[in-house]
């Protein structure tokens, strides 16, 4: 083959690859978004619940304790839209700009707050400090269920500036090695699933780095329903239903019929799940139903922060981390 068509061959494979990325990036979003807003139907109910009043809930209808209309979501990613936004705005990943973030997102009235959440915006209110304190008591799934921005915003990032960014994120809400931990690989799993990887190279790597690790995140050990906002039982019933299904659908319909923080645990799988499974496999009426002002800030800030991502830096102004 004749050299130019050769390079010709590679810039075109190159570019593929750029435009995939970029759409399973917005599948990610999107599949957070689906997942949040499925799962806040039946937030709180028991498995049995759920069973005796949708026999199998796979449909995006609103209600739920929130009353919320039909293709609305909760702060899962309400949060995550508000950490995008600052990243695209500023350009970077600084502990001081997301916490004012959230300090401005918490004063919006948003539809719902976890108690750890509020909590670390108001000491850093009283305290001006984005790192609260250490606590046993922060090792819930709020800093997890965010997550999806700094997996892209980094992506082409060294794994210590990712981790880096991670914890400048986490530690305004929730300051603890589980949380930490389970946040991360479940950033890394995006990120593998961003570039192409299988679901086979998601679960061989930062699954068993955290399972070795933090041996109590050992999926295998009980079949998880009804599961809590701890990230240990989050992440349990994700890895399961990620493991146990084949497609973008089936793997949400089975986390979220789990019950318990079942827009939580939705949104997580469905980030993972759309950024493993690609635009194309995410149903075209959850797609439809969802409200849309935030399709459309899914989309612009998934491709905002895949064309932001090279030059996205991470300051070093916080002395805590």
């Amino acid at each position: 083959m004749p050299l130019m068509i050769q390079q010709e061959s590679k810039i075109n494979s190159c570019l593929n690859s750029f435009t995939d990325v970029k759409i399973r990036s917005t599948a990610a979003y999107l599949g957070l978004a689906i997942g949040d807003a499925l799962g806040a139907t039946v937030e709180f109910m028991t498995a049995k619940e759920i069973s005796h009043q949708y026999g199998v809930h796979n449909d995006i209808i609103g209600g739920g304790w929130l009353r919320l209309p039909a293709g609305k979501v909760t702060d899962d990613t309400s949060m995550s839209l508000a950490l995008g936004e600052t990243i695209i705005q500023t350009q970077r990943i600084n502990p001081y700009d997301i916490a004012h973030t959230f300090s401005a997102w918490l004063k919006s009235n948003p539809v719902d707050v976890g108690n750890t959440v509020r909590r670390g915006i108001q000491n850093f209110r009283t305290t001006n400090d984005p790192c609260t304190s250490k606590s046993e008591n922060a090792a819930g799934n709020g800093a997890c269920m965010r997550s999806l921005p700094i997996a892209i915003a980094t992506l082409d990032k060294p794994h210590t500036d990712v981790v880096r960014a991670n914890l400048y994120q986490s530690h305004i809400t929730h300051n603890n090695a589980l949380s930490d931990a389970g946040t991360q690989c479940v950033i890394d799993m995006v990120q593998l699933a961003l570039q192409g990887e299988n679901i086979n190279v998601l679960f061989s790597d930062p699954v068993v780095q955290l399972i070795n690790s933090y041996p109590e995140f050992d999926f295998n050990s009980r079949h998880v329903i009804n599961p809590s906002g701890y990230i240990v039982e989050t992440l349990q019933a994700v890895f399961q239903s990620l493991s146990a299904t084949d497609s973008f659908e089936t793997c949400l319909v089975d986390i979220v019929n789990r019950g318990g923080d079942a827009d939580t645990t939705g949104a997580i799988a469905g980030m993972i799940a759309g950024a493993l499974y690609g635009l194309d496999n995410i149903p075209k009426h959850w797609m439809k139903k969802l409200d849309p002002d935030i399709y459309l800030d899914c989309e612009f800030q998934a491709k905002n922060l895949y064309d932001l991502r090279m030059n996205i830096h991470t300051s070093d102004s916080n002395p805590l981390i």
